[in-house]
């Protein structure tokens, strides 16, 4: 079951502003690679439930970090309850989806874990706000018009909290770009990886991206956090 509550984790995405996604087939790979995450000041790290047996694979991770407060685990790519309710049991302490799914949004507010669907359109976060999310995954975000769309949708939805993911790019003029325009926090995948690091082991230039990343997010937001 969830370690965190669900405020607790809520408040640790807004007060950090990134979330990395991150997929290996390779418990001992994931685990290094969460490590230079936290290493870094990251406190929320997706897994994402993508290959064979991924399950599997999270369950080693959730009982490595059962005893470790640097980071918190979160499931991504999750799409109905029952694989909700298979990550939440193995100690998944939020579920990020790609899409929005009512009965995933009932089964989390039963279990009181932070629930991220993605959604594409205003009517999307609407009924993801009325299921009770809090934070909702802007994805595609790129494609979907980029910090420009996070911008215009807050004009009507001052209140909605957006994470955008998805086409999000390492770099300062681009995590900027998304924070100024209101994101509350960030989720990057590949981008924020370097594969030849983790091919060879150096999980400290890991630790770098993810420290430099955050420090972009500080400066964007003035040192000033959204409200939690």
């Amino acid at each position: 079951m969830a370690k965190y509550s669900r405020l607790r984790v809520l408040t640790a995405m807004l007060e950090s502003g990134l979330v990395p996604v991150f997929y290996h087939g390779d418990s001992r790979v994931v685990i290094e690679v969460a490590e230079a995450c936290a290493a870094g000041g990251v406190r929320c790290f997706e897994f994402t439930n993508r290959g064979d047996l991924a399950h599997e694979v999270f369950k080693e991770v959730s009982a490595h970090f059962k005893s470790d407060d640097r980071i918190i685990l979160g499931a991504g790519t999750i799409m109905e309850p029952a694989t909700a309710a298979l990550y939440i049991q193995m100690g998944a302490n939020f579920i990020v989806g790609p899409g929005l799914n009512p009965e995933v949004a009932r089964l989390c507010n039963r279990r009181k874990v932070a629930y991220c669907p993605g959604c594409g359109t205003v009517s999307e976060i609407s009924n993801a706000e009325e299921l009770g999310v809090e934070i909702c995954k802007v994805f595609p975000a790129t494609a979907l018009g980029g910090p420009g769309f996070i911008k215009d949708v807050l004009a009507p939805l001052p209140w909605a909290r957006l994470m955008p993911t998805g086409g999000v790019e390492a770099t300062e003029e681009n995590v900027s770009s998304w924070i100024k325009a209101g994101a509350c926090c960030i989720g990057m995948g590949g981008r924020l990886f370097n594969p030849k690091a983790i091919e060879s082991g150096d999980y400290g230039r890991i630790t770098e991206m993810a420290a430099q990343v955050l420090a972009w997010i500080k400066k964007a937001r003035g040192g000033v956090p959204p409200i939690a």
